[in-house]
């Protein structure tokens, strides 16, 4: 698997993950921080690796040319 699929792929599965959170646990009450909160987290970060992942795959079909 190249880097940049992997990158994508991790980055949607990130997504996913902080979007539930995000949708399912606000009544969920934990000390320090909340649920939700995390959720946003992991969807920025998300959309970071699959930002990274279309920017190698670019370049990769780029440098193939």
């Amino acid at each position: 698997m190249s880097r940049a699929r992997k990158n994508l792929l991790e980055g949607v599965v990130t997504s996913v993950v902080g979007l539930a959170l995000w949708l399912f646990t606000g009544d969920v009450e934990i000390p320090f921080y909340t649920l939700t909160k995390v959720g946003v987290v992991l969807m920025w970060i998300g959309g970071a690796l699959v930002a990274t992942g279309l920017f190698q795959a670019v370049l990769a079909s780029a440098r193939n040319r």
